[in-house]
Parts: structure tokens; C-alpha cells; sequence
């Protein structure tokens, strides 16, 4: 076990070491981010018309 004020002590050393990102990075990321998802979003639409489609003229034969 470690002596608690050691234990705060090494917390605020390994704090003082995180970088934040910047603006200009947050920005970039989240229009990154916002892209990929439409993208996604509309690849799903297309494969969830075409299964639907051809589900459809399965169900037709029978």
C-alpha cells in the first residue's frame, strides 16, 4: 500500500502531463467525425433498400 499523500502527489505529477487538444484539432475531428457518420448512415440506407427489395421479390414468388 502506498502512503495516500504520496498516492495525490504522483495523481497531480501524471495530470500535469495531459495535453488538451486545440481548437483547430477538436474542430477538424468533429467535422471528420460528422462525415464518416453520413457516410455510414447513408451506405446503411442503400444496403437496407436493396435487402428490402429483393426480401420483397422473394416474398412475391411464394
Amino acid at each position: 500500500m502506498k502512503n495516500p499523500v504520496e498516492f495525490v502527489r504522483e495523481v497531480r505529477q501524471e495530470a500535469g502531463k495531459i495535453t488538451w487538444a486545440g481548437r483547430r484539432e477538436t474542430m477538424v475531428t468533429t467535422g471528420m467525425v460528422f462525415i464518416f457518420v453520413t457516410i455510414a448512415a447513408i451506405f446503411f440506407l442503400l444496403v437496407d433498400k436493396i435487402i428490402a427489395v429483393v426480401v420483397q421479390s422473394l416474398l412475391r414468388l411464394i
